[in-house]
This record gives structure tokens, sequence and C-alpha cells, in this order.
């Protein structure tokens, strides 16, 4: 079994316009691509054939298999697919290039983990088992995110408000009474 991830201190990656790689075209390959489209990925997926609903996706696709030059100039990589062979090749590659890498199912081969997101508006909630469950991070966030009050994006405004007219008065927001906010 793997050893846990070290993952005490959280990191969100702005991925925008970033270039990312999906070595996969299967129904695991096409939920990451869909996920990274939404963080606003420039992506490319490779593989020699693609289940539906990769026609639906922005991406750029080749059909081939995967070649170590496919890394070239990513910022990540994310391997799906169902060949240990390439999912090591694509791990052994991005570990020397010092590219970071996620294989899907395969915490053994990953450089870092993708938690169960919850996106509503500027607010992120990540759920994670450090690979051991995602089925039971993906439980999970959908439990909290039925917890989330529906007018989160109002609450956060009026809290953001808040704390620039602090710092627009010189203040620090740090003895601010913060209390409240999600009740």
């Amino acid at each position: 079994m793997a050893e846990p991830i070290d993952d005490g201190y959280p990191v969100v990656l702005r991925l925008s316009g970033r270039p990312v790689l999906v070595v996969g075209g299967g129904a695991i390959a096409l939920r990451k691509a869909a996920g990274l489209l939404a963080a606003g990925a420039s992506l490319t997926v490779v593989s020699p054939a693609f289940v539906e609903g990769f026609d639906e996706l922005e991406v750029t696709r080749v059909g081939r298999r995967y070649e170590s030059a496919d890394i070239v100039a990513k910022l990540l990589v994310i391997a799906a697919t169902n060949d240990p062979a390439v999912q090591q090749q694509v791990f052994d590659d991005c570990g020397r290039a010092g590219i970071w890498v996620n294989s899907a199912d395969d915490p053994d081969r990953c450089s870092f983990i993708l938690p169960a997101l919850v996106r509503r508006g500027p607010v992120i909630v990540a759920v994670s088992t450090q690979g051991r469950s995602p089925a039971f991070a993906g439980q999970l966030r959908d439990r909290v995110a039925a917890s989330l009050p529906a007018d989160l994006e109002q609450r956060i405004d009026a809290a953001a408000t808040r704390r620039q007219e602090a710092h627009d008065r010189g203040e620090s927001t740090e003895d601010m009474d913060w209390t409240g906010l999600l009740d």
C-alpha cells in the first residue's frame, strides 16, 4: 500500500490558460478532462481511441499512443489509461522532467492528488482520502455540498466588502469578529 501523501498544506493551482496533458481516452480520462477544463486549463488529450463525450470538450485531441515528447512544456499531466506500462512510462517521464503527474487510481504513481471538489463561486471545498478511496471522497463531497447555504456567494461578497473596508481604514482584520458568517 502506498504511503499517505503528506498534504499538510493544501495547494490550489491556477490552471487558466496553462498547458495540461491527459493521457487516455476512456471514461475516467473524460471526467478528469472535464474537471481540468472547468479550471481553465489549455488541454491536450492523447489516446488511440476516445469515448463518446470528448467531441463536446474544447481540447486538442491527438489520436495515437502516448510518446515521451508529449509532456514537453506541460505544467502537469494526468495519466488515465488501463495500461500499467503506459502509466509507468508517463510517471517516469514526468519524474525526469520535473512535471507534476497524477495517475488515476494509482497513488504510487502520483506526485500530486486531485481531491473531490465543490465549487460555489469563489468558494472551493476539497475532500481527500489521500488516494485511498475516491468514491468515499466523492460521497463526502456531496454531503458537504448539500450542507452549504444557498446564499453562499452573497455571504462571501459581504465578508469581502467588510474585509476591504477594514483594509481601506488601515486596520488589521486579525482582531475582527468573523463569527456568524455561516449562521
